[in-house]
């Protein structure tokens, strides 16, 4: 019986794990798609510190000139942070696998696969509750959330 859920378990992870697979072209276009977004929101949010705190047009093009300016500091500082981060995370890559490995030879086959199992399984459930923390920061400021209204 516990043979079968394992089964089971594996292969619905690898059918998410299919599922989840992207395009170069698919990547590119939700980039393109939440770029767009992104610069809708910021007209958005321009145009009601405007209407809010009455600016006129030319304090209007210097917040611009200034958000625009922090943004290239921003990506600037982003783009030289790059190599570090990406040697942090191959540091890390190489921790968890030197676990892994000890982990295998403490283990018994039976258990690894489970330990393997219920990782994964962790890792989904950490993705939707970042997915659905992402939606709730997404939300627009003048609804109420769900569970507010308790």
């Amino acid at each position: 019986m516990k043979k079968l859920v394992l089964a089971i378990a594996f292969i619905g992870f690898g059918g998410l794990a299919m599922a989840q697979q992207t395009t170069p072209q698919e990547k590119q276009a939700k980039r393109a798609e939440m770029q767009q977004k992104f610069q809708q929101r910021e007209q958005e949010h321009l145009a009601k510190m405007q209407k809010d705190l009455n600016l006129n047009q030319a304090q209007v093009d210097k917040i611009k000139a200034l958000q625009d300016k922090r943004k290239e500091d921003m990506k600037t500082e982003f783009e030289k942070n790059k190599g570090e981060r990406q040697a942090r995370m191959e540091q890390m890559k190489a921790k968890r696998a030197q676990m892994d490995a000890e982990m295998k030879q403490i283990l018994t086959p039976q258990q690894y696969d489970k330990w393997q199992a219920d990782r994964k399984a962790e890792m989904e459930k950490r993705k939707v509750a970042m997915k659905e923390r992402g939606a709730k920061m997404h939300r627009p400021m003048n609804t109420v959330a769900p569970d507010a209204t308790k």
